[in-house]
C-alpha cells in the first residue's frame, strides 16, 4: 500500500454483490500511522472522533498488568487474552472469566457488565437445553471486567473487595479514572475535552479520531512509545493475545481467525458500530477503521482483512486466509449462492 494524502471523503471500501451487479456498498475511513505519529495513509476522515467502543479494550487492560495485578494473581496468557476480549460466551471464555475473579478473591457478583446469552449459537442451544439462563460471565465483555476487578482489588489496600469494587463501571470510580488515564495517555488525546458516551457493557466509552487511535495500536506494535510504565504492559498483552486467540473472540470471529494463521504478526480486535484496531509489530504501524454505516460483519471485518493483505508481505497460504475473510460468497438458506461481499476500490484486490 502506497502513502496517499487525507481525503475527507468517505471511499468505498465493500461491495455486496447480487446478480452480477453491486446491490449495496459500505464506505469507512482508514487511517494507517507508525509510532512517531506520522501517517502512513488515510482514507476518509481521521480526524473525526468516533467512539472505539470495544477495539481499544488492549489499551484499558494496560493497568491490569502495569499495576501488579495480573502477576499478583498469576494471570496465565489465556486469562490476560480474555481481558482484552469481546468473546463469545463459550465454556471456555465463561470458566476463564471466572478463574479470573476467583484468582483476585471475589466471584460473579463482582461484575457489572450486565448478563446476555452467548454469541455462539451452539453454545446457546446447550445451555437452553439444560434450563440454564446466561450469567455476567457469559457476557462478551465479561473479561475485560473480570481484569477490571483484578485492578480494583489490587487497589482496595486492605478494604473489604466487593465494597472497593463497586460502581467500578463509573467514570470517577478509582478503577475507572486509572484505566480512562491509560487510555488517554495511549492515544495522547485529551479525554475530558471530548464526547463521552455509555458503552453497552455499563462503562464510559470516549470519541476519538481514528489517527489518534492508529497511533496507540503503532506503539502497541512497535514496543515502544507508551512509556516506561505501559510498554512493558502492551507487550505482555500482546503476547499473551498471540498464544491465546480464541480467548480474543471465539469459534468462527474473524479477529481470532486471522490471529490463529498469523500470530504475533497481527494483533487485531474489532468493536461495535464497525470500528477495527489493529497492530502490526513487524512493520511497526498502527491501523484503526470506521465503517460510516458501523457495519461488523458484512463492512469492517472484511476490510480487516483486506487491509492486512495489502500491508503485510502475504504468502499464497496467507491470502487464502484473508481472502476467505474480504471475498466472502454470500448463500441463501437452502445453500445457494447468491452474491459476494468483496473488498473493493483501493482494497481491490490486485
Amino acid at each position: 500500500m502506497t502513502t496517499a494524502s487525507a481525503s475527507t471523503a468517505t471511499p468505498i471500501l465493500v461491495q455486496a454483490l447480487r446478480g452480477g451487479i453491486v446491490e449495496s456498498f459500505h464506505r469507512g475511513s482508514v487511517a494507517v500511522v507508525d509510532a512517531t505519529g506520522a501517517v502512513h495513509t488515510a482514507w476518509g476522515d481521521i480526524e473525526r472522533p468516533v467512539f472505539p467502543r470495544s477495539a481499544v479494550k488492549l489499551l484499558q487492560a494496560l493497568p491490569l498488568v502495569a499495576s501488579g495485578a495480573a502477576d499478583d494473581f498469576k494471570l496465565s496468557d489465556e486469562e490476560l487474552a480474555l481481558a482484552c476480549a469481546s468473546h463469545n460466551g463459550e465454556p471456555e471464555h465463561a470458566a476463564t472469566a471466572a478463574s479470573m475473579l476467583s484468582k483476585a478473591g471475589v466471584d460473579l457478583r463482582a461484575l457489572e457488565c450486565g448478563a446476555h446469552w452467548p454469541y455462539h449459537d451452539a453454545t446457546t442451544k446447550a445451555m437452553a437445553a439444560r434450563g440454564e439462563s446466561p450469567t455476567a460471565l457469559h457476557n462478551n465483555c465479561s473479561g475485560k471486567h473480570s481484569g477490571f476487578v483484578c485492578l480494583g482489588c489490587r487497589r482496595a489496600g486492605g478494604q473489604d473487595l466487593f465494597s472497593f469494587v463497586r460502581g467500578y463501571v463509573q467514570p470517577e470510580h478509582p478503577v475507572m479514572r486509572e484505566v480512562t488515564g491509560a487510555l488517554q495517555h495511549a492515544t495522547g488525546f485529551d479525554l475530558s475535552a471530548t464526547a463521552r458516551g455509555v458503552d453497552g457493557c455499563s462503562i464510559p466509552t470516549y470519541a476519538i479520531p481514528l489517527r489518534n487511535l492508529a497511533h496507540a495500536f503503532a506503539k502497541v506494535a512497535a514496543g515502544h512509545g507508551l512509556g516506561a510504565e505501559f510498554d512493558p504492559a502492551a507487550r505482555r498483552l500482546r503476547e499473551a493475545i498471540a498464544r491465546a486467540p480464541h480467548m480474543v473472540a471465539g469459534s468462527g470471529r474473524v479477529d481470532t481467525r486471522l490471529m490463529a494463521h498469523f500470530g504475533s504478526r497481527v494483533c487485531c480486535k474489532g468493536g461495535a458500530e464497525g470500528v477495527h484496531c489493529i497492530a502490526l509489530p513487524e512493520l511497526g504501524l498502527g491501523v484503526a477503521v470506521k465503517m460510516d454505516d458501523g457495519n461488523n460483519s458484512r463492512a469492517a471485518d472484511v476490510v480487516t482483512a483486506a487491509l492486512i493483505e495489502r500491508l503485510l508481505p502475504c504468502s499464497e497460504a496467507d491470502r487464502a486466509v484473508t481472502r476467505s475473510m474480504s471475498q466472502v460468497v454470500v448463500r441463501n438458506w437452502n445453500g445457494i449462492e447468491v452474491g459476494q461481499l468483496r473488498a473493493a476500490g483501493m482494497l481491490a484486490p490486485t
